[in-house]
């Protein structure tokens, strides 16, 4: 049997490029086609264990257990809504927990994935806030929670995944190497092979990374958790906002518009007469003339301890109702999954306090 200080220094045989496999099968005398089949058990297939990798030998599987480790995400809990919301808490490395979502939805099914274990922004109506920070996620475990919700999608309702969403625990712009890389592995060919322009990464509004996003030119969509149209009420709930005011922040949109050509989505989280009157969808429309955008209104699943509440219907088809006056594109995103604490950072909450 292998000892654990044994394990501890073998490298997980996902961090490899396949470069890097092909030269090991090769120094192994093995033949370098043998690269390609593992890659795509790694990373088109999603295996989960070398066992699972059947066109490879015995031996060669053997060869493999025998000189890297091979980490994988473990749904730890899994809770299906009376509206057939699908919530995951994850397993990942060193036994921490990070939640992911399905959301299907007509002829959609949408992955909401984490990017962080926790989150060290503290925004006042997000129950992951509460929770404080332990770590990023690492590439493949952004990846793992992609491939275990698309099997999920196919086995509850034989439909394959048709979104995926950064929107679930952590900031993704405060883990941007592995959002990348992770993003790398999901859109390759030789990977999932999803279209970038179906995945959306949604930033609380960091000005310096949303410029960095331009920079790159990257080719899926952002999404910026907005929530207040002015500096006073955002500051109030989303304590990163005094130093990314709205100001920096409409520069920062504009400018990664004009880099990438991509039209942002303002998510804005309606709250019981905080931020639901018509004077703020009148901040709100203003603040939409900086650039080419849409706007999701999403419904307030709350959370124990939150001192918001969810608006009322008549609220929120009054505000909706003042924005398409505008001529804006405006989208009311219902609650989901209430019954199983799908609000980001519920469940994964509950399974730190027994811990």
């Amino acid at each position: 049997m292998t000892n654990t200080s044994e394990i501890n220094k073998k490298q997980d045989i996902r961090f490899l490029s396949q470069e890097e496999l092909k030269n090991f099968f090769i120094e192994k005398n093995e033949k370098a086609f043998r690269a390609k089949q593992v890659w795509e058990w790694l990373w088109k297939k999603s295996a989960h264990s070398f066992d699972e990798m059947t066109n490879v030998s015995l031996a060669t599987r053997e060869m493999l257990r025998e000189n890297f480790i091979f980490e994988t995400a473990k749904p730890e809990i899994i809770n299906i809504s009376k509206d057939k919301t699908i919530k995951t808490a994850f397993r990942f490395r060193n036994e921490h927990i990070a939640e992911g979502v399905l959301i299907p939805a007509e002829n959609r099914m949408t992955a909401c994935v984490s990017s962080q274990v926790g989150c060290s922004l503290g925004c006042k109506f997000c129950a992951t806030g509460k929770l404080g920070f332990t770590r990023n996620l690492l590439f493949d475990e952004i990846y793992d929670q992609v491939a275990i919700i698309g099997k999920q999608a196919q086995e509850h309702y034989q439909h394959h995944l048709t979104n995926i969403v950064f929107m679930g625990m952590g900031e993704p712009l405060l883990n941007y190497e592995n959002l990348l890389k992770a993003i790398d592995r999901i859109t390759s060919p030789d990977g999932l092979n999803m279209s970038p322009s179906r995945i959306t990464v949604s930033t609380v509004g960091l000005v310096k990374m949303i410029k960095k996003l331009g920079d790159d030119n990257v080719k899926f969509n952002l999404a910026l958790s907005l929530h207040a149209a002015n500096d006073k009420k955002r500051n109030q709930i989303i304590p990163a906002n005094e130093q990314n005011s709205m100001s920096k922040l409409a520069e920062a949109l504009k400018y990664f518009y004009e880099k990438t050509g991509t039209r942002i989505t303002l998510e804005y989280l309606i709250l019981d007469r905080f931020n639901d009157s018509i004077a703020d969808a009148k901040e709100l429309a203003e603040f939409c003339k900086n650039f080419p955008c849409k706007i999701n209104i999403i419904e307030y699943n709350p959370i124990a301890g939150s001192e918001f509440g969810k608006s009322r219907e008549i609220s929120v088809k009054g505000f909706a109702g003042y924005l398409e006056t505008k001529n804006l594109i405006v989208n009311i995103r219902k609650s989901r999954g209430e019954d199983i604490d799908a609000a980001c950072g519920q469940l994964a909450g509950k399974l730190k306090n027994k811990s």
